[in-house]
């Protein structure tokens, strides 16, 4: 196993993940990942937010105290959350600060902690005035942004396309299935790419760091949500794919569904937002808001009130006109009845924290969650809204939406990779004909190591690919592992993903496995950073041999992929 402390910098990066992607633990970085601070940055770091002068905290011109809040959202809120009340991180409370002084927070922030946090000063990252800086701003009054309600929802929302002038069919001869939708990250784009040609169609402008694509139930809509909560609605049937509608939801954001329902298909969209802590309800067809709910409450364990529970992922049930929405901080997961939204009724269940990301298994019945600070999945059993299990798992699972196969020996199992260790976890999901598997972890699998984003098979692979983009070895975070389905206990095989990129220099990080629509070809995004050339990686499933690398200018930081037919149809 290559041990390593999962620093602030990679969790930071792990914002890339989908449901997925949903939301994020932004826990920033040693050196190592340096390179990436850029991909951990708050959108709220130039928020005018008001600051209130407490006299028993050391001084601070206007100048510094802005300074030293430009540097937290950018670097340490992701962590230690807005308010800074913690979150993946501790809490950073005057009544906590204050008794610590200057002088410890400096040595803290200089040197770090192998708890994680990072040494900010060693590394180089901030300079010793900067330690000081935040060590003094770490003990004012924390400020709060401003909140975002249904006044300046409104003001953000356009229309660019009314629905009565968009295409009544498809007016392009697109394969739409086999359409990807690529997040460019730090260009703020997606690119559209034509999965059977492998040319991009069209790169579009989104919001800042696009974190996941949605697709909506007819497959005609795409939803793309950025950090800073904008939302653009795509109409994949025009002559050329392009925005019809956009709005922006709040000040910073992770995750965007549509309803899914028999006879609700393409009604209504729902965003959650990391800032404010709410969610929106919206018409599907042009993101007018509809109703917006607070998260705020209290926590299911020590039962204390938490002003800041973001919400990470939200996944659309099949069986009832129902969303579930996670409330990250609080460990509550909500079934949101949308066939009324006057007389909205929610059923929460009380899980465990802090709730990230994760997917349905292969029925579509039960969505396993990954409440990844407990190191647990909780399985929620949509048909009959209520907590299935609490499955304990690995250090810091990070599922992406996990990857449903049959266990040669032990049937249907979910899987989910880890941040933390070099563990993946396969859990029973049969309680059916296989009660005795099911909600259990019936087989751990020994990875490349930790920093693993993103698991993934498809129902017609015999493969499961698992990825270590933030591995700190740059062989294990260039490379993908591959299990063979049929033969678990032979180990992985690692591909050379990044060297058969044929890039230059940069730090080539493979991550997201994605399949097309027909399960024959496996995506991988190579990242580098910002200024170095970037690419895609097409693998043959079957041969596990290179297929195709795709480069362009325009492929900038390119990192979750999306396939139209696999996200629609909650295949993975």
């Amino acid at each position: 196993m290559n041990k390593f402390t999962i620093s602030a910098l990679a969790l930071a990066v792990a914002g890339v993940c989908n449901v997925g992607f949903a939301a994020d633990m932004d826990h920033h970085g040693d050196s190592t990942s340096a390179q990436y601070q850029e991909a951990g940055g708050s959108p709220m770091e130039s928020v005018p937010m008001h600051q209130d002068i407490n006299p028993k905290a050391p001084q601070m011109t206007e100048a510094e105290f802005t300074k030293g809040k430009q540097i937290f959202f950018q670097r340490c809120a992701g962590c230690h959350g807005v308010l800074r009340k913690g979150a993946t991180g501790k809490p950073l409370t005057p009544d906590i600060t204050l008794a610590k002084g200057t002088d410890y927070l400096s040595a803290f922030i200089k040197y770090g902690s192998p708890a994680g946090m990072p040494n900010w000063g060693t590394s180089g990252e901030l300079s010793d005035d900067e330690v000081n800086l935040m060590a003094r701003y770490v003990q004012q009054t924390p400020p709060a942004p401003p909140e975002y309600g249904m006044k300046e929802m409104t003001d953000s929302w356009k229309v660019i396309v009314p629905v009565d002038q968009r295409p009544k069919k498809k007016m392009n001869n697109l394969n739409l299935g086999n359409l990807f939708s690529v997040t460019l990250r730090d260009a703020g784009e997606i690119a559209l790419i034509d999965g059977d040609t492998k040319k991009i169609v069209s790169v579009l402008k989104t919001g800042y760091a696009v974190h996941i694509s949605r697709m909506s139930a007819s497959g005609r809509y795409l939803y793309v949500i950025g950090r800073d909560a904008r939302i653009n609605l795509i109409d994949l049937w025009m002559a050329q794919p392009d925005t019809v509608a956009e709005i922006k939801v709040g000040l910073e954001a992770r995750s965007v569904e549509t309803s899914k329902y028999k006879g609700f298909e393409d009604k209504y969209a729902i965003a959650g937002t990391y800032w404010p802590p709410q969610y929106v309800i919206m018409d599907g067809d042009t993101l007018k808001p509809k109703k917006i709910v607070a998260t705020r409450g209290m926590t299911v364990d020590p039962q204390e009130y938490h002003p800041e529970p973001r919400v990470a992922a939200i996944v659309s049930s099949h069986f009832h006109p129902e969303f579930v929405v996670n409330a990250k901080e609080t460990g509550k997961i909500m079934i949101v009845d949308y066939s009324d939204l006057t007389n909205l009724k929610t059923t929460v269940i009380d899980a465990a924290r802090f709730l990230h990301d994760g997917g349905f298994d292969s029925t579509g019945r039960y969505f396993m969650d990954a409440a990844n600070a407990s190191n647990k999945i909780a399985v929620v059993d949509t048909k009959e809204d209520k907590l299935a299990a609490l499955v304990d798992v690995g250090k810091t699972p990070h599922p992406g939406r996990g990857a449903n196969f049959v266990d040669p020996k032990f049937g249907p199992v979910w899987a989910t990779s880890d941040l933390g260790d070099d563990g993946i976890s396969l859990i029973g999901t049969d309680p059916v004909k296989h009660k005795a598997n099911a909600w259990k972890v019936v087989r751990t699998l020994k990875g490349q190591g930790g920093g693993s984003l993103f698991i993934k098979t498809h129902p017609k692979s015999k493969n499961l690919w698992v990825d270590t983009p933030l591995n700190p070895d740059a062989k294990l975070s260039q490379s993908i592992a591959v299990f063979d389905i049929n033969h678990l206990d032979k180990g992985f095989v690692a591909l050379p993903i990044g060297e058969w990129s044929g890039l230059g220099e940069g730090a080539k990080r493979i991550l997201q496995p994605e399949y097309n629509k027909a399960g024959d070809e496996v995506w991988f995004s190579v990242w580098s950073a910002k200024d170095k050339q970037s690419a895609l990686v097409v693998v043959d499933d079957k041969t596990r041999k290179l297929k195709a690398v795709v480069k362009d200018p325009k492929l900038i930081t390119p990192t979750g992929k999306f396939n139209v037919y696999n996200t629609q149809h909650d295949i993975y």
